[in-house]
């Protein structure tokens, strides 16, 4: 059981990092709003794929809640009824959360996957509570974090919907995203408490508090990014996803802190990998980290000289939340031999 608790909290842990990387690739091809309305899209369980599928129809079995564009707005059935030779407006409701009524099939079907992943990842950490109950007596924090866990998949699910009615508002992205990394710290809790202790490390203390700064930094990092993030996603929408060597053009202070404050990480990191030299003794968690700290900059320096190439922001994205996981865990394994 022990051993399946575990496979549990990695395979909710890569399900949870693949909706973050699912909703980066969202964020980057501005396909949001693929799917106008929440939790189906465009009122099915699975999406159209042609643009005259959202057409009225005559003499066409309608569901209640499916949608139909009609005149640049949409239109949702109130009930299930078959509609006649002609447009009956008796059984259509407007759809009030917002006006974005326009179909594009790439975006339908990208948004659609990524909270496709996002069910998956909802039925991991339920099948992972579900596990927890068996060691309550024995563990009870296991099964109060994995609660926890249930309880921030139900949250991010219903801040998934606000994103979507508020038509992409960027301060609640953000907030979306501050949320996956809520859930990643707490199941890295919960898989840093399955290992076993081992003490191969002196002055564990010290390496701790600089770890512990290290770790700081990050989330200081990843905050300022968001920031940019959310300038970048409004010079995307003003340039309509061209151009993009202008994006930075007219870039906030921020983003130079932002770009610079990468060294002051590095640094500590690299402080940190000289106090380990010294115990003669190199984890691989923190191989693990110094590699993805050089390949996030290196994801930085891409983007920023090569006009944000396919696939560079979400890279970015992943490995800046790869990062903190990986930093979290080293921490809690530290913490355990004090």
């Amino acid at each position: 059981m022990k051993k399946q608790f575990k496979t549990l909290i990695v395979t909710s842990l890569i399900l949870v990092y693949l909706v973050i990387a699912a909703g980066s690739v969202v964020r980057m091809t501005g396909s949001g709003m693929g799917c106008p309305d929440w939790p189906k899209c465009f009122g099915y369980l699975i999406p159209p794929t042609e643009r005259n599928q959202l057409d009225w129809k005559s003499n066409h079995q309608y569901h209640e809640g499916e949608v139909i564009i009609l005149n640049e707005s949409l239109r949702v059935a109130s009930s299930d009824f078959t509609s006649q030779d002609t447009y009956q407006p008796k059984n259509w409701e407007a759809y009030t959360k917002h006006d974005y009524a326009i179909f594009n099939a790439t975006h339908t079907w990208i948004e659609f996957i990524n909270r496709l992943l996002g069910v998956f990842a909802g039925l991991a950490t339920l099948l992972l509570f579900i596990s927890s109950l068996w060691r309550i007596k024995t563990d009870p924090t296991s099964t109060l974090l994995s609660f926890l866990v249930i309880l921030g998949m139900g949250f991010q699910g219903w801040l998934g919907k606000t994103v979507v009615d508020s038509n992409l508002l960027p301060f609640k992205i953000t907030l979306h995203m501050v949320m996956a990394l809520l859930l990643v710290l707490v199941l890295v809790i919960l898989l840093a408490r399955e290992k076993q202790s081992e003490t191969f490390l002196k002055n564990t203390s010290r390496l701790q508090k600089v770890l512990g700064v290290g770790l700081i930094l990050t989330l200081v990092q990843i905050g300022m990014g968001t920031q940019v993030r959310q300038f970048v996603d409004e010079q995307m929408h003003f340039f309509n996803l061209e151009q993009a060597s202008s994006w930075l053009a007219d870039a906030p202070i921020l983003f130079y802190f932002h770009r610079s404050f990468s060294i002051l990480v590095l640094l500590v990191h690299g402080y940190l990998g000289y106090l380990l030299y010294q115990n003669k003794t190199i984890p691989k968690v923190f191989i693990v980290i110094l590699s993805l700290l050089g390949v996030e900059i290196l994801s930085g320096i891409w983007m920023y000289y090569f006009d944000f190439p396919f696939s560079s922001q979400p890279l970015h994205l992943v490995l800046a939340s790869l990062l903190f996981g990986a930093q979290s865990y080293f921490m809690l394994t530290l913490k355990k031999q004090l």
